[in-house]
């Protein structure tokens, strides 16, 4: 990764005392072969259920435990001032609250205290955990100061159990942390914009029609896309923000309507156009002026269709944009995308079953499969990180070759 007469990127690699702590190790090996200069901290539970002699051997100096029994009587300033980016796999239920608390009374915390490089956490724990509303929210809190997560996938847990919270795949940490260092810039210089979330058609001034959308797939498309380098447009109804960076502008809308609007004006300066937005296919023809009252009787609401954005999008397209669009379907989900495909002209469709078990709607993982003129991709049930890479991967082998780039990654055949 590093050239010739440069430096190698610095990484703190901290490893919490989860089960997960074997793949560490592995993470540790593939970021030391990407010619990253790794420094491995182990917390004492850590040491639990992996040693420090293994973390020695394979990476770039001595493993650390302590903040009291170093070489250095300050360790955790030394590795966070030093670093260019500090992962943390695994993140176990309790690293994290402890984290969001700031608190620092162990090495690893305390360097992600004297740190200001960027930190990637990796959850891993079981299902129950996982779910639970407060390591959601302390996810929720760390990602709001910046932090980026490679969420968890589903696969055997301890005990023999099965569910989500499996730590991703070492594979999926080491391109997300190379990214995140700069090392796959390939949507350096193009303009992306995506949509989010689920649309909200007013019926009187206190409710309206909408879907069941968190715009968790849209966000992480967004995430994924600044790790490559782009400037990314989020058109979101969504609150839940994605981190701030200087490479994103958020416009937020609640109608079809408004939705409409806003990425008409982007696709303009667009290279690459991600519809990850659920738009309603209807709403009222009128919207009540005051609150419909139960004691007024049943009221009689019309509907009229709301205009398609995508295929708006496709008509209105400027020379070489890429165009992604999203079908959630259920039934036969991929025929019925498929007719969507070629229907709507787009250069990608990303088909999601939603009611698949553990996809679609307001889950943090998602299962798709990805159609192109040439071929099909599938993604099994992963983290919907993994999936935003898998779909810009095939964006991003679209625009080399209209760019008349060889190298580009290309789908699998049918």
């Amino acid at each position: 990764m590093p050239t010739a007469g440069t430096p190698a990127p610095r990484v703190v690699l901290g490893v919490s005392g989860g089960i997960g702590a074997y793949k560490a190790v592995e993470v540790c090996r593939r970021l030391v072969e990407a010619g990253v200069h790794v420094a491995p901290v182990l917390t004492p539970d850590a040491l639990r259920f992996v040693g420090k002699t293994t973390f020695s051997a394979l990476g770039s100096e001595p493993a650390q435990s302590s903040l009291f029994e170093e070489a250095s009587p300050i360790p955790h300033t030394k590795l966070g001032q030093s670093a260019d980016l500090v992962v943390v796999a695994p993140a176990t239920a309790d690293f994290l609250a402890r984290y969001a608390a700031g608190m620092g009374g162990e090495l690893l915390t305390a360097t992600l205290l004297a740190t200001r490089a960027p930190v990637l956490v990796c959850p891993a724990m079981h299902t129950e955990m996982w779910e639970h509303p407060s390591v959601q929210e302390n996810l929720d809190t760390l990602r709001r100061r910046g932090v980026s997560v490679v969420g968890p996938e589903e696969g055997a847990l301890a005990a023999g159990d099965v569910g989500v919270g499996r730590l991703a795949d070492p594979a999926t940490i080491v391109s997300v942390a190379l990214v995140m260092l700069g090392g796959r810039g390939d949507l350096q210089g193009r303009r992306v914009a995506i949509s989010a979330g689920g649309t909200r058609e007013p019926i009187d001034p206190v409710r309206h029609l909408s879907n069941r959308s968190s715009g968790k797939q849209g966000h992480a498309l967004a995430t994924a896309a600044l790790r490559r380098g782009a400037e990314v447009v989020l058109v979101t109804t969504v609150g839940r923000p994605v981190a701030a960076q200087p490479r994103l502008s958020v416009v937020r809308v609640d109608t079809a309507a408004e939705m409409e609007a806003a990425m008409a004006v982007e696709s303009d300066k667009a290279d690459v156009i991600v519809m990850a937005a659920a738009v309603a296919d209807f709403r009222p023809r009128q919207v009540a002026t005051h609150k419909l009252a139960k004691d007024d009787g049943v009221p009689e609401i019309v509907l009229e269709p709301t205009p398609d954005i995508l295929c708006g999008l496709v008509a209105r397209r400027r020379p070489g944009q890429v165009i992604v669009g999203f079908a959630a379907e259920t039934g036969d989900a991929v025929e019925r995308g498929r007719r969507k495909f070629d229907r709507k002209g787009v250069d990608l469709m990303v088909v999601n079953d939603v009611s698949a078990p553990g996809a679609g709607f307001d889950h943090d993982t998602n299962v798709v499969t990805i159609l192109t003129s040439g071929g099909t991709r599938e993604v099994p049930l992963s983290s919907k990180e993994v999936v935003a890479d898998a779909v810009l991967e095939q964006v991003v082998g679209l625009l080399a070759g209209r760019d008349g780039r060889a190298g580009a990654p290309r789908a699998e055949e049918d």
